[in-house]
């Protein structure tokens, strides 16, 4: 059953009532259910599909092409040299088939194109030549290297430049479909736990739907993860490889910025990581963000442009956090509970879980119909004025005049503002206002598990945005 992603379902949809032919492009990271969407939408139901494969020479991928078109039905299929030849055979199916729409789905497209293979200039003449000048055609084209899709398909600069009708950007769940995807796996779950889940597994549908019923989240955990024989013993590797053919300069990234929760500056990482400072760096920057593993963000109150680069995806940060290294056995995940390790994680992972819910706190604030913009801050020790520095996860500049500073608190129960606290957020206002020299007016908004404690200090703040607010759809 297909949960949420009603709009790029009536999209895909919509297609097959178009005049023209249509061209559509679903990408996104590894696991979050592209190929699944596309298949529930079109009922399983296509006049041809066809799946690349990994790290296959271009002759084989040929040869899987042809078994395919025999599959299909396509009776006398030469030997495909090349891929020309098979789209020249694949012209030729269509052309056989009854007058109607004709579905053709092309998954994995970028393992399709291996070196000097020539098949993005085939597909390019595909569409330009053939498909778009006929009305019968919907081509779905799909793909997991989020930046091999955007930077051959979405911006491509040459025959396929702005040829495409539709593009969908497929992200993970927020926790309110996470919700509803375990419910309707018949999972019985608080929403606590659902939380602690996503803070491992984020918002991708593939992995919530290895969750088994009857278990609780620790268990799952440990079968999954830290079981030498769990599904996802060796995800991290499998994920990095299927994404990037050289991963090796991704995974130092990575690296780098799993051991700084604030993120690094574009030279703190060549610096750090002994990069060249050129284009082919700035790529595997724009390709980690576009295959939503980092964001950036822009410093605020600095007159020059400060690129701050964090690491924000769940899973990777899990990993550098409690599974790099040498692996703890099947039981690893429940020893942990309680434990000062495993409270910290709690902490810094509830602040990246609120920082995938910016939608969600911006409704609970009432300004989901206010021009916003959402970064980080942070401002370093200055002992000439005597000032400590400065850790803002999420501040929302607001098109209204205010600015919220945003704190997230994880805990097991309602969370109490101490004096000592609450003189720590006057000192975040203060020192954020100074700095910037902004004139909006800055409110202390907090984002807590289970609410504020309403004693003299709980008037320190502006809103009190509790976790499920964060479940909000």
């Amino acid at each position: 059953m297909l949960i949420g992603r009603d709009k790029e379902k009536q999209l895909l949809q919509n297609a097959l009532s178009e005049e023209y032919s249509q061209f559509i492009a679903v990408y996104g990271r590894r696991r979050v259910g592209k190929t699944f969407l596309i298949r529930e939408a079109y009922g399983y139901k296509f006049d041809f599909q066809f799946t690349g494969a990994a790290k296959l020479t271009a002759r084989k991928q040929l040869v899987r092409f042809r078994r395919t078109l025999k599959e299909h039905g396509q009776k006398d299929t030469p030997e495909l040299t090349n891929w020309g030849d098979a789209f020249s055979e694949l012209k030729r199916f269509i052309n056989n088939l009854p007058e109607g729409k004709k579905v053709v789905f092309l998954d994995e497209l970028p393992w399709m194109d291996s070196p000097r293979s020539g098949f993005l200039s085939e597909l390019e003449s595909f569409w330009n030549d053939w498909a778009s000048a006929r009305k019968d055609i919907v081509f779905v084209v799909c793909g997991s290297s989020t930046s091999w899709m955007v930077k051959k398909i979405i911006k491509n600069k040459g025959g396929l430049h702005n040829r495409l009708n539709h593009r969908i950007s497929l992200k993970p769940f927020p926790l309110g479909l996470c919700e509803k995807l375990a419910q309707s796996r018949g999972l019985v779950l608080n929403r606590k736990q659902m939380l602690e889940a996503y803070m491992i597994f984020g918002g991708v549908p593939y992995y919530w739907s290895l969750l088994q019923k009857g278990a609780s989240i620790t268990q799952e955990v440990d079968r999954l993860i830290f079981s030498s024989d769990g599904e996802l013993h060796d995800e991290f590797e499998m994920l990095y490889a299927s994404l990037f053919k050289k991963p090796e300069p991704y995974i130092k990234v990575i690296e780098l910025l799993a051991k700084k929760k604030m993120g690094m500056t574009r030279l703190e990482l060549l610096e750090a990581g002994g990069f060249d400072d050129n284009g082919a760096f700035s790529e595997i920057l724009n390709d980690l963000e576009w295959c939503g593993f980092i964001r950036s963000y822009t410093m605020m109150g600095y007159r020059t442009k400060l690129d701050i680069f964090q690491l924000i995806d769940h899973y990777t940060l899990f990993y550098y956090e409690f599974i790099d290294g040498a692996r703890q056995g099947s039981n690893y995940w429940k020893t942990m509970l309680g434990s000062p390790k495993y409270n910290t994680w709690c902490g810094l992972a509830f602040e990246r879980a609120c920082l995938w819910h910016a939608d969600q706190i911006k409704k609970k604030l009432g300004i989901s119909g206010i021009l916003t913009n959402e970064f980080a801050w942070r401002c370093l020790p200055n002992e000439k004025e005597n000032r400590r520095g400065v850790h803002i996860d999420l501040l929302i500049d607001r098109s209204d005049g205010i600015i919220d500073v945003c704190e997230m608190k994880y805990s097991k129960e309602p969370y109490s503002i101490t004096s000592d606290y609450a003189e720590e957020l006057a000192r975040k206002r203060n020192v954020f206002q100074s700095v910037t020299g902004t004139k909006s007016a800055v409110h202390s908004i907090m984002i807590t598990t289970d609410g504020l404690v309403q004693n003299e200090h709980w008037g320190e703040v502006q809103a009190d945005i509790q976790l499920n607010d964060l479940y909000e759809l």
